[in-house]
C-alpha cells in the first residue's frame, strides 16, 4: 500500500473494527485519529469538548489527521471529520476515502450494544435513535463528498474488509 485508506463514517458504522482487520490482513500499520487525539492530548473528546469547546476540538482533529497520514495506512476517522471542507479535501487528495455506510437501525443497534460512555458527549441532546438519525442526515453528503468508494458497511466486519480488498484490488493475505 503506498497511501493510505481513510475509513470515514458516523458512529457506529465499524471504521474502528474494520481498520483493524483491514490493518491485519494487509500487514499495514493501523491508527483511529479518536484514540490518537485522547492519547496525546491527556484526555477524552468529552474532556476537550466541555474544557474547550468544540471548536477547539475540530481544530484538534485537524492536526492529529495531518500528523497520522505522515505514516500511510489504515485510518479510521471520527465521525465527525468531515465536517471541515479542508479535512475532506485533504483525505481524497492524500489517500483512498471509504465510506462505511450503514442505515439508522443498524447504527443505532450497535450504538447501544456497545455505548462508549464519556468517549463523545451528545451532539444534540436527542435519545440515540433521533440523534443518530439528524447526525446522518446532515452529514451524509458530506462522507460521499468525501468518499472514493462507498461500502455497505451493515454487513459483517470481514464481510466489509473483502470488499474493500476487492474494490481496492489490494493484495492482501486472505
Amino acid at each position: 500500500m503506498t497511501q493510505p485508506i481513510f475509513l470515514i463514517g458516523p458512529r457506529g458504522c465499524g471504521k474502528t473494527t474494520v481498520g483493524l482487520e483491514l490493518a491485519r490482513l494487509c500487514q499495514s500499520q493501523f491508527v483511529d485519529t479518536d484514540h490518537w487525539l485522547q492519547t496525546h492530548a491527556g484526555k477524552s473528546i468529552a474532556e476537550i469538548v466541555e474544557q474547550e469547546g468544540w471548536d477547539s476540538f475540530r481544530a484538534r482533529e485537524t492536526a492529529t489527521l495531518e500528523a497520522v497520514t505522515a505514516t500511510s495506512g489504515i485510518i479510521a476517522t471520527g465521525g465527525g471529520i468531515i465536517l471541515s471542507a479542508y479535512n475532506r479535501q485533504f483525505m481524497r487528495e492524500k489517500g483512498i476515502v471509504i465510506y462505511l455506510s450503514a442505515p439508522v437501525p443498524v447504527l443505532v443497534e450497535r450504538l447501544e450494544a456497545s455505548p462508549e460512555e464519556g468517549q463523545r458527549p451528545t451532539l444534540t441532546g436527542k435519545p440515540i435513535s433521533e440523534e443518530v438519525s439528524a447526525v446522518l442526515a446532515e452529514r451524509d453528503a458530506l462522507y460521499r463528498e468525501a468518499a472514493h468508494h462507498v461500502v455497505d458497511a451493515s454487513l459483517t466486519p470481514a464481510q466489509v474488509v473483502q470488499h474493500i480488498v476487492r474494490v481496492l484490488d489490494l493484495a492482501c493475505a486472505s
